[in-house]
């Protein structure tokens, strides 16, 4: 999905008029909701998105707006089909749960009697709730950040720190803009920072899960990039290197090492979503790279897809995408290491 779904009654256009049925190509009398030929509902990509935005209204607790969504469903189902009969058991269970809210809320303000209109007054203050939740973040950035301080002062814990952020916010986008719930950043010190995304009920596909994986190097990527700009543009040199041509290298190599597709790597996720044959041609890369920069980073990263070509969950059909995604992030990432080398490090 291309927008951010914010949890409220959904509002999308009405979908063309299909007239072919996109399973079996039969035919289709203007209105018809299941092919009378196969039986395939027609309107299952309009479905999809109003049942994306139905269960982020459930997860998010807006029980309202869900019932809502599930109502407009309906209307793109064939009355009697299991998915309508689905759908309406859905609704019900939100009007059970809707129901059993508002009689506990009566109760409690019968109980509480005068004190009424400020326990209703709390209830509201979500700023409250709001602060509490990024409470953890603020705190693990904070603890973050102190510990590289102390290693190696504050312009650079502050830089390497706003590194991680950024490459964290890459899977928190990304994530938002399949329409996932997805968590701020938690920070780590000493081993890194993770964001915690949650698959919605109709599943996730692993082509999703890999580009919300690989989002991370690329605004890590992006970030690199940025300190190398500032650095030539402050006529740091390889001879002469300075603080934001080493934040650029060593942004560029914690996003290519994130590539090794083993334990927690970002890589993980993108290379589940390739089959064997994409396997060996991103091993190949990685090979024709070590050799040209003689990196031992790219050489860390073949030995994790060798081990994945002898593991058997390769994905049952190519994603041609996310192969070409995983050899750029390789490419530019490795270029950026190249042109703003580690003086204390040597290669291979």
């Amino acid at each position: 999905m291309a927008d951010v779904l914010t949890g409220t009654a959904l509002e999308v256009d009405t979908p063309a008029s299909i007239f072919n049925c996109p399973n079996c190509t039969h035919w289709l009398a203007p209105g018809t909701l299941a092919c009378p030929e196969c039986q395939t509902i027609i309107y299952s990509d309009h479905l999809r998105t109003i049942a994306l935005a139905a269960t982020a209204d459930e997860t998010a607790g807006k029980w309202q707006e869900a019932r809502e969504n599930w109502k407009q469903a309906l209307l793109w189902l064939p009355d009697g089909t299991k998915q309508y009969a689905a759908v309406e058991q859905r609704i019900a269970l939100i009007d059970t749960r809707l129901r059993a809210a508002q009689d506990t809320k009566s109760k409690w303000m019968k109980r509480l009697g005068p004190l009424a209109p400020i326990a209703v007054f709390l209830s509201k203050a979500k700023w409250l709730l709001i602060l509490l939740s990024k409470a953890k973040f603020l705190l693990s950035f904070l603890g973050y950040f102190a510990l590289y301080w102390a290693l190696f002062g504050w312009k650079f814990a502050l830089g390497f720190t706003g590194g991680i952020l950024i490459h964290e916010m890459g899977h928190f986008v990304a994530a938002q803009r399949r329409g996932l719930k997805v968590d701020l950043p938690v920070f780590v010190p000493g081993l890194g920072a993770y964001v915690r995304w949650y698959t919605d009920a109709m599943g996730t596909s692993m082509e999703d899960r890999a580009a919300i994986s690989l989002a991370g190097p690329a605004f890590g990527l992006g970030f690199a990039a940025l300190c190398g700009a500032i650095a030539l543009g402050m006529g740091e040199t390889q001879a002469h290197p300075g603080l934001f041509s080493a934040l650029a290298n060593v942004g560029a190599w914690l996003n290519l090492v994130n590539l090794a597709p083993v334990w927690i790597f970002d890589g993980q996720k993108a290379m589940a979503a390739m089959n064997r044959m994409q396997r060996w041609l991103a091993l190949a890369t990685t090979l024709i790279f070590f050799g040209m920069l003689h990196e031992i980073v790219f050489l860390l990263v073949g030995v994790g897809i060798v081990w994945r070509l002898f593991k058997d969950d390769g994905a049952e059909r190519p994603h041609t995408k996310t192969l070409v995604q995983y050899v750029l992030l390789l490419f530019f990432l490795g270029a950026m290491i190249y042109l703003f080398p580690d003086p204390m490090r040597r290669r291979f």
